[in-house]
């Protein structure tokens, strides 16, 4: 049940009845209408504008129409106990506390669809995330990125759409020729004892790689390791199959599963990058020319050169891209356009890609190939995922870690465990820097968001488990004749604007609304349940060791919306903390 959408639909066919007797005058659309939550120093449930956007084209004052619309509405609906009209022209409508009783009902009884957009068209969406080169384990880097991609992923799918979640392993190129050879000098090291070259600037450094080494050499007894060139194949592929099932342990550990993981080599040796680049070249959109110095390159230092390029300018991006390299190899931007052309060739409804801070710039680029490649039909959704700063005793923290340059996703999940590192990563909107405080991670007070919901389902459970009552299990009264107070309705309005939470969760993919809804919900509840330490009325099991059923109804309805949230997130709800 969704009352802002419910009262948006009867305050349009009141406008419709007024249209019809020639007593008002409509836009071609009433998209600009809303029904929103009101400012918390306004007493009442529901504010719309439906005034303001019609004033205009009516030539009427705001305020005069909005005190003739409130008599039409409070008129024709008798759970509506006061409408005012408040500049400079909003009408704020209050129910009567039968309106609170309808609601729970309802929401009990269709506690599985509570939230879900029923009447929005279900699209087919692909998520690209995490990403990371082959290379060696997932770090903090990912980590973030990777819980954004998993629980817009979740969130879609709560809302009854289709969804597939995918990884580009790019296994092609420099930086793949480079590990395997620092794979191939680590199975020297453990087969002949000899020295791993650390003055190589261009070989992976990290113990990780002995692990790998040894794995191999297990389960690959006759390798010729005479000359790199002579495994060099067969070595890529035994590496890139070791760095995956790290990377696949390391996501699993976060609770992420992949549906596809999508090779780079097996697009460049299917020829998907030619393909690609004949379909461009017969749109006009690639030639051969010059690309100048990038600004802050020393122009004296920079060789200009003939080279096929992509008119990504035609899209506005600063300058046109290269699609090949002075050796005739294809750029890794070419390699990105086949794979974004493989994607539009699936024909989904939508395409995400979740990006690192360090590949914002990137987006103009594949975005405007995207729209070469589909006649400016798709759009590439593309989200940024910004920097996480690590704190502890309020200052940066450093982990212990293996040889290597950064904190892994292992070391992070080993300090503070999956389900904090999955709410704290989603606490805040994407494009802002976050900082992870371990200090707050471990409290257990108002300060520990994860803490201080889990806390909340556990206190409901608490409840249930005294009563001898199954918390999972749903509950079916015949009468719901209750009375709330005004305390409890406070909760029941927080109860009602989860369909809104999900709504603009799944609309503008902005998952971190979750985590922060919840709170607020928890908040809520933690603050009734003190009442009851002064106010026996307040408490749920009263003094014959029992609860009434408006109260077992309303502890079920918060837990259940608790629930959902904490699934979507992808973090458990204990019943005892």
């Amino acid at each position: 049940m969704n009352i802002f959408e419910q009262y948006l639909d009867k305050i349009k066919q009141t406008l419709l009845v007024f249209s019809k007797k020639g007593d008002l005058v409509l836009p071609d659309s009433l998209d600009g209408i809303t029904a929103e939550i009101p400012p918390s120093k306004f007493n009442c449930d529901l504010s719309t504008n439906v005034a303001m956007v019609l004033s205009k084209i009516n030539k009427k004052p705001p305020i005069e129409l909005a005190n003739t619309l409130s008599e039409e509405l409070k008129k024709n609906d008798k759970l509506i106990d006061e409408i005012s009209v408040v500049k400079p022209g909003f009408i704020n409508i209050k129910f009567k506390p039968v309106f609170w009783t309808n609601f729970i009902k309802e929401i009990i009884q269709n506690s599985k669809s509570f939230g879900i957009n029923t009447k929005e068209n279900k699209k087919n969406y692909l998520i690209e995330f995490v990403s990371a080169n082959p290379t060696g384990p997932l770090h903090v880097g990912h980590c973030r990125g990777a819980i954004l991609g998993d629980v817009i992923a979740n969130v879609l799918l709560f809302n009854k759409h289709k969804v597939t979640k995918e990884y580009y392993v790019n296994d092609y190129g420099n930086q793949i020729i480079n590990f395997t050879k620092s794979v191939y000098f680590r199975i020297r090291e453990i087969s002949f004892n000899e020295p791993f070259p650390n003055d190589n600037e261009n070989l992976y450094p990290g113990d990780y790689l002995i692990d790998f080494a040894t794995n191999i050499l297990k389960h690959n007894k006759k390798l010729d390791l005479k000359n790199f060139d002579n495994i060099s194949d067969e070595l890529t592929s035994l590496s890139i199959e070791e760095a995956l099932k790290l990377i696949k342990k390391n996501l699993k550990s976060l609770g992420i599963n992949h549906d596809n993981f999508i090779s780079e080599k097996k697009l460049v040796l299917n020829q998907e990058v030619e393909k690609v680049i004949d379909f461009l070249q017969t749109k006009k959109f690639v030639y051969k020319g010059k690309i100048k110095a990038p600004a802050g390159e020393d122009n004296n230092n920079w060789i200009e050169r003939e080279q096929l390029l992509f008119r990504s300018t035609d899209f506005g991006d600063d300058k046109d891209r290269a699609l090949q390299k002075s050796d005739g190899a294809w750029t890794y931007f070419a390699s990105d356009v086949a794979y974004h052309k493989n994607k539009l060739d699936r024909k989904f409804d939508h395409m995400i890609n979740i990006l690192g801070a360090d590949h914002a710039g990137y987006i103009k680029r594949i975005s405007s190939s995207v729209e070469a490649l589909s006649n400016s039909k798709e759009k590439l959704i593309c989200k940024v995922s910004q920097l996480v700063k690590l704190i502890k005793d309020k200052k940066p923290f450093k982990m212990s870690k293996r040889k290597g340059d950064y904190i892994t996703v292992d070391d992070l999940i080993n300090e503070v465990g999956k389900d904090a590192t999955r709410f704290i990563m989603l606490n805040r909107s994407s494009d802002v820097e976050l900082d992870f405080d371990f200090d707050n991670v471990i409290e257990k007070s108002k300060d520990n968001p994860l803490y201080y919901v889990q806390y909340s389902y556990a206190r409901i459970a608490s409840v249930f488990r005294h009563l001898e009552k199954d918390l999972k299990s749903d509950i079916k009264l015949e009468k719901y004749d209750f009375h709330y107070s005004d305390d409890e309705i406070n909760i029941l309005k927080k109860i009602s604007e989860w369909p809104k939470c999900i709504e603009a969760a799944c609309n503008k993919l902005e998952p971190h609304r979750i985590p922060t809804y919840l709170y607020e919900l928890a908040s809520l509840f933690h603050s009734y349940w003190n009442l009851g330490k002064d106010n026996p009325n307040k408490r749920f099991i009263n003094e014959h060791k029992k609860i009434t059923d408006d109260k077992l109804i309303f502890l079920k309805a918060i837990s259940n919306v608790i629930k959902s949230g904490m699934d979507i997130v992808g973090v458990s709800v204990p019943e005892k903390m």
